[in-house]
């Protein structure tokens, strides 16, 4: 029977999807059960910024080593394993008693995510076939998708069941759990079928002939992420208070723009990996950056229900190339999968994580006016795209790399 390796597996992407909302969903409920936790086990706010700076750290420092493990010695079971990090987080969460214990269930679900997202990110490129764009959004709509919940998660759950409705949570590592034993045993029969082409054919090695241009497009990539996931953390944790200052709204109505940029955001991610399949890579980092600039610069300035639209605009455009980044990072690197996904997703969660805490600080000493006016000046970074190779560049590159594999010795 002749494997037919062009060929997109909907039903593996749509589970790793799956996983991946319930995956980011369950690591949500952190920062979102914050104004809980304060009151029910008397923390303070430098013991809550211990527990979301060890989260972010776990959650983005373990992924390439994950992913540089993983493409070494692949583990297909790794997958389920994650799970079952993150379902005893979720019950230590529940039924922590201080700060200690909240702090260690904390750091478990960031080792979950940790195995999770390079692992994963595997899976939806050899599930993706001829469409590598597609399948790495449908993968990562998953997640944001799962980030979007967490305003509502405050506001119809933990509000009025406290701190010990995050058992509720188990339900969904569970389910996370069964759907990622069937995802580990395709992708266990699909490495056996993949060793024995690599017996005459490996993706390790492409593109060593222009290691230093790879070298340069990938730190680009890292620049631009790090400048985008910076301004997301501004707009996510601090442009409700800026609301709530400015329009004197209810935390709610703050709460509504927030949500729609996130909303907005995944829908943008579901979108750009398709369009990048038909228009290329880098055309959809280029359209993500030019549409979202003028729109974050005027966001400061507009009234609450322009703001909303504006939200909108920007959460779309600035996440479309949110899966391309990704995608065109492993065209760089083909034979490191793993490590490019652990790479980037890890950069993801840090970069949020340290640009929220600089961001808050920065706040403490100015203003929340003077933080948001600023966030709109780091997309700009996005701009270094211009020194990205092209997409025909690129399959030059593999071309160039395949030739050189395939002749004699």
């Amino acid at each position: 029977m002749q494997v037919k390796t062009n060929k997109t597996v909907f039903g593996i992407l749509i589970a790793v999807s799956m996983v991946h909302l319930l995956n980011d969903t369950i690591q949500s409920i952190v920062p979102a059960i914050f104004p809980i936790i304060k009151e029910s086990l008397s923390l303070s706010y430098s013991q809550l910024g211990l527990i979301a700076f060890a989260l972010n750290l776990t959650a983005s420092v373990l992924q390439p080593a994950v992913g540089l493990y993983s493409d070494r010695k692949p583990q297909p079971y790794l997958l389920p394993l994650g799970v079952v990090a993150t379902l005893i987080g979720v019950i230590g969460m529940a039924f922590a008693f201080g700060f200690w214990t909240m702090l260690g269930s904390a750091i478990l679900v960031g080792i979950g995510s940790s195995i999770f997202h390079p692992e994963s990110a595997k899976v939806a490129y050899l599930a993706a076939g001829a469409r590598r764009g597609l399948a790495q959004s449908i993968f990562q709509v998953g997640g944001n998708a799962g980030q979007a919940l967490a305003p509502i998660m405050t506001a119809l759950i933990f509000v009025p069941l406290g701190q010990f409705g995050i058992i509720w949570f188990t339900l969904l590592a569970a389910l996370a759990l069964g759907i990622q034993m069937y995802t580990a045993k395709w992708y266990s029969s699909k490495l056996r079928v993949n060793t024995v082409k690599k017996r005459d054919h490996s993706s390790k090695g492409k593109a060593v002939t222009n290691r230093g241009k790879v070298t340069a497009a990938i730190s680009i990539l890292v620049l631009i992420l790090t400048s985008k996931m910076a301004y997301l953390a501004g707009i996510t944790s601090f442009y409700s208070f800026y609301l709530i200052e400015r329009f004197q709204l209810s935390v709610q109505e703050a709460q509504l723009c927030v949500f729609a940029f996130l909303a907005a955001g995944a829908a943008g991610t579901f979108f750009g990996g398709p369009l990048s399949d038909r228009w290329g890579r880098r055309n959809v980092i280029w359209f993500s950056i030019l549409g979202a600039l003028p729109f974050a610069f005027l966001l400061p300035y507009v009234n609450f229900q322009i703001s909303i639209v504006f939200c909108i605009i920007i959460g779309f455009t600035i996440m479309s190339s949110g899966s391309v980044n990704v995608v065109y990072a492993q065209e760089l690197l083909p034979g490191n999968i793993g490590t490019v996904s652990g790479l980037f997703f890890g950069l993801a969660f840090g970069a949020g994580g340290l640009g929220a805490a600089l961001l808050g600080m920065l706040a403490d000493s100015t203003s929340i006016d003077y933080v948001i006016k600023l966030c709109a000046f780091l997309p700009l970074l996005g701009l270094l795209a211009i020194f990205l190779p092209s997409d025909r560049k690129l399959a030059e590159w593999a071309k160039e790399a395949d030739d050189r594999q395939s002749a004699p010795n």
